[in-house]
């Protein structure tokens, strides 16, 4: 049975690699001090939605109900669920989640309706934050062997941008998620959507050079977190056009590239929850995975019984009290060597009547051949 379009199968090594990569990221978001949390895949549909229903990624919930007729929804991001765990919480609250979030949109080879999500927030954050938050993803990314190019914007600095050329109120959001598109679609087709709602200039202006943004207040945001950037070690390039698809964000927003793939691996921004300003970021697991140069370096054992079944546990229980990986193979050797093939097993430990006798163990490395022997 094959799985549901949008949604698949991890196993083998790649799921071995799958969690190596998320133990190095929960390990660097704790450094950082960032606190575990959990919560629920499904919630009510209107706590879901909240005030930005017409997001896109809003639009694209996974929807439901139960027996009792309530309207569910399954999660499509953390983020706002940040809005009841942050409640009576000693601020700052730094918190990170990983786990699966949900969207019943359109699927692409990089674009499932179903992935993973490493998300980091702090709540009641400033700018200095902002440049932690990207400090931690610069130094998980180069634990992967992933050079970050990251690409930062300001959402105020585009409304400022947005009076200046005298865009009407009602029409800024949607001027926003035409501008969200360029990197997507060709530059004509938005500056012909632009034109829709009085704002063709938009474009033009996010094209100009420094001087221009310099004349606008929140420029100097930008310029104070780069700043903070440098003090932490890492360079981040101004990016006018990043707007991010979420309406929420009402600050700093940040997308992070790699030459790898062209799809952005890691996004995130600052926004307002309940009255108090944070910042977070998000991490796409199945992005990240494929280009991570990272090696799985879990040493396996097979203990292969050769009718000595009592002996076998006892040399795996002593095994696996100091910390190593086996499994007990009852049955012919040739077919306990094609087992441990099929596995990416390194070693062999037979275990039989005469090994038993001489108190001595045959340990074979089935990558090199080689063979070694071991005191029982």
């Amino acid at each position: 049975m094959e799985t549901v379009k949008g949604f698949r199968d991890i196993i083998g090594i790649e799921a071995e690699k799958f969690s190596e990569v998320k133990k190095i990221i929960v390990e660097t978001f704790e450094k950082y001090g960032f606190e575990p949390a959990e919560t629920p895949i499904v919630e009510q549909e209107e706590f879901v939605k909240s005030e930005n229903s017409q997001d896109e990624a809003v639009s694209d919930v996974f929807k439901l109900k139960d027996r009792g007729k309530r309207n569910l929804a399954l999660r499509y991001e953390f983020t706002f669920q940040l809005k009841r765990l942050m409640n009576n919480k000693k601020l700052p609250y730094r918190r990170y989640q990983i786990g699966p979030v949900f969207r019943d949109e359109p699927v692409s080879s990089n674009r499932l309706r179903q992935f993973t999500q490493c998300d980091a927030d702090i709540v009641n954050s400033t700018f200095k934050d902002e440049a932690e938050i990207l400090a931690m993803t610069n130094e998980v990314l180069n634990k992967f062997g992933i050079k970050p190019v990251i690409l930062v914007n300001n959402r105020k600095l585009l409304n400022e941008i947005m009076d200046d050329l005298k865009i009407k109120e009602k029409d800024k959001e949607q001027a926003l998620r035409e501008i969200d598109k360029f990197d997507k679609i060709p530059e004509k087709e938005i500056e012909n959507n632009l034109k829709k709602f009085g704002a063709e200039k938009f474009l033009k202006a996010l094209k100009k050079g420094e001087d221009y943004f310099n004349k606008f207040e929140s420029y100097k945001e930008i310029i104070g977190l780069m700043e903070y950037c440098k003090i932490f070690g890492i360079k981040i390039l101004f990016s006018p056009t990043i707007v991010r698809g979420l309406s929420y964000y009402n600050g700093t927003v940040f997308e992070i590239k790699a030459k790898e793939i062209k799809e952005t691996i890691v996004a995130g921004g600052s926004y307002i929850f309940n009255n108090v300003q944070c910042t977070g970021i998000s991490f796409g697991l199945e992005r990240i995975f494929p280009i991570a140069k990272i090696k799985i370096e879990k040493e396996k054992f097979i203990i292969v019984s050769l009718n000595q079944d009592k002996e076998a546990i006892k040399i795996a229980n002593k095994l696996r009290d100091a910390g190593k990986s086996c499994i007990i193979y009852y049955g012919k050797p040739s077919k306990a060597l094609e087992y441990a093939n099929a596995y990416f097993i390194q070693n062999a430990i037979f275990v039989g009547e005469k090994e038993i006798k001489s108190g001595k163990l045959k340990i074979k490395n089935l990558r090199t051949g080689k063979e070694s022997a071991l005191k029982i």
